[in-house]
């Protein structure tokens, strides 16, 4: 249990956030009159109290919302949260949706100081209950009513996709067939082959996002351009060959082309992140496959289940 602080918004984004006594949290929004509200995932931000001050401590000179945080509260580490963890903000409920996240600009805090301390302490939550929040109020985690369900991300690799050349219609399909086995979806991105950017983007799934599982579709192939299965490995902690195994010993059965695929599955963090063909026939075919028994593994790396022995 803590006890907020702080509450701070800015109604144009790159301007500093400023103090208010209360402020509206408005469903599937965001705090209203926020720069930083919309239908996405980062809806309000937190930042603990603790750490803006240990870092005033080393003689930084700063106020609340300095570091563009809307919610400063005591007796949390937020870092620690998992994602997917729900907190009673006054009369709103939050789920977390992000932990951190990149710095693509240094601020002037850390021009000054050297140091940051929103990328790597603060979190991001999207708002499922409003109400009004206000200054004193007490801040707790509340526990889930039902089970949390699977979350995944989908990554399409396509150059000609990227550039609009060609509508992605992989992507989509995976999106559908997760969907449909109860999974939800909270990315879907379009990227070209280029190995730094999908590199990242499975870094900030995993790392950030905490997705359970990622797929990507695309660029496991012999083209210069296919550069998935590289990326996949550099990025990963441990390997977990056999999902990879299974699918090229199925498509197998299929076309004997599919001993022409480079697709790889591995584990970073508690994500599973798998490779799928490029053609949306494949990526069906594939999936249907491989999906039921998927969820075992990502059970065990949530910590929810068992070893596999029978």
């Amino acid at each position: 249990m803590g006890t907020i602080r702080g509450i701070c918004i800015s109604e144009r984004r790159g301007t500093q956030k400023k103090e208010v006594r209360e402020a509206v949290f408005a469903p599937d929004w965001g705090i209203e009159k926020d720069a930083h509200g919309g239908n996405w995932h980062r809806q309000v931000s937190l930042l603990s109290y603790e750490k803006i001050e240990a870092f005033r401590e080393r003689g930084a000179n700063i106020s609340f919302g300095a570091f563009g945080e809307n919610i400063i509260a005591d007796g949390f580490d937020f870092r620690s949260l998992p994602v997917g963890t729900r907190l009673r903000c006054g009369k709103a409920l939050l789920e977390l949706t992000q932990i951190g996240k990149e710095c693509h600009s240094h601020c002037e805090i850390y021009k000054k100081m050297g140091d940051c301390i929103m990328p790597r302490e603060g979190v991001f939550a999207r708002v499922l209950e409003g109400g009004t929040v206000c200054v004193g109020d007490e801040l707790t985690v509340e526990e889930r009513k039902e089970a949390r369900p699977f979350c995944a991300a989908v990554i399409t690799l396509s150059d000609k996709g990227a550039r609009g050349e060609r509508e992605d219609k992989s992507g989509p399909m995976i999106g559908k067939l997760l969907r449909e086995a109860g999974y939800e979806v909270i990315e879907e991105l379009l990227l070209a082959d280029e190995r730094p950017a999908l590199e990242k983007a499975l870094r900030q799934l995993s790392d950030r996002r905490q997705a359970d599982l990622v797929l990507t579709t695309g660029g496991t192939g012999f083209s210069v351009r296919d550069i998935t299965p590289e990326a996949t490995m550099a990025v990963a902690e441990r390997n977990a060959p056999g999902i990879a195994e299974a699918i090229r010993s199925y498509s197998m059965t299929i076309t004997k082309r599919a001993i022409l695929g480079r697709g790889v599955s591995v584990i970073r963090g508690k994500t599973l992140i798998v490779n799928l063909p490029g053609s949306v026939k494949a990526v069906e075919e594939s999936l249907t496959f491989i999906l039921p028994e998927l969820s075992h593994g990502i059970r065990l790396l949530r910590g929810e289940a068992g070893d596999c022995g029978r």
